[in-house]
């Protein structure tokens, strides 16, 4: 199997460091290049090809989130995850609603940041369904009405088997446990994810949680124990 090819972007030499070590240990891991500014990222991108980008949302001349919406509209644009230091950060979700599959924490044990880039590169972004509460929680204010009734007039393209699985997703279910709450078998989940993305436009699962959050089909009493 060819290892997961990855970019670094941090304008911290000492945190690039420290992540080039850390990731570049791993066997199937390999480090294509490294950044100090989102400025550099498309240049680099186009040269390295990286299957993802460990994206800094903080950088002096171009931020991750400019850098990260940039990317995101390339048509073999890589996956992004964005590295910040911030739970509950407006420019976090900004990133995710702009097609990042993910964030982690600074601070986060070196294993389980291996461990989101290996999931980020088998195809499951890496956002819980109580962070992506707290997210919403932290953008929630005078444009919650609007960003509400946008959500549910996209979400109208949708057919009613659709949205149920549109939920399930915003709850955090894997596909195997939308297929077995849903009666359906795991293929047909996928090909029900794929169409939601296309219908709707969206770069991933962490877009259809969020668009179902934005239109209020999701309660305080949603939970589930696996990532989004």
């Amino acid at each position: 199997m060819a290892a997961i090819r990855l970019l670094l972007v941090d304008d911290d030499p000492l945190v690039r460091a420290g992540l080039s070590l850390m990731l570049g240990g791993a066997d199937d891991i390999e480090i294509v290049g490294e950044a100090a500014d989102g400025a550099e990222v498309e240049a680099l991108v186009e040269r390295t090809r990286p299957d993802i980008v460990l994206m800094d949302i903080r950088m002096p001349a171009v931020d991750g989130l400019t850098a990260t919406e940039r990317l995101r509209t390339r048509e073999d644009a890589p996956q992004v995850v964005v590295l910040t230091t911030f739970h509950a950060d407006e420019q976090v979700l900004r990133a995710l609603r702009a097609g990042a599959a993910g964030f982690v924490l600074k601070d986060t044990p070196p294993a389980e940041i291996v461990q989101a880039v290996r999931r980020v590169a088998a195809g499951d972004p890496v956002l819980s369904p109580t962070v992506t509460r707290q997210l919403m929680a932290h953008a929630a204010g005078s444009a919650a009405d609007t960003r509400r009734a946008r959500a549910r007039a996209r979400l109208a393209a949708l057919n009613d088997r659709e949205r149920e699985v549109a939920v399930a997703v915003g709850r955090g279910l894997a596909n195997a446990q939308i297929a077995a709450g849903l009666f359906m078998s795991i293929a047909t989940v996928k090909t029900h994810v794929s169409r939601i993305l296309a219908k709707l436009d969206l770069n991933n699962r962490v877009q259809i949680a969020l668009l179902a959050y934005d239109a209020g089909l999701l309660d305080d009493g949603d939970q589930a124990s696996q990532s989004v």
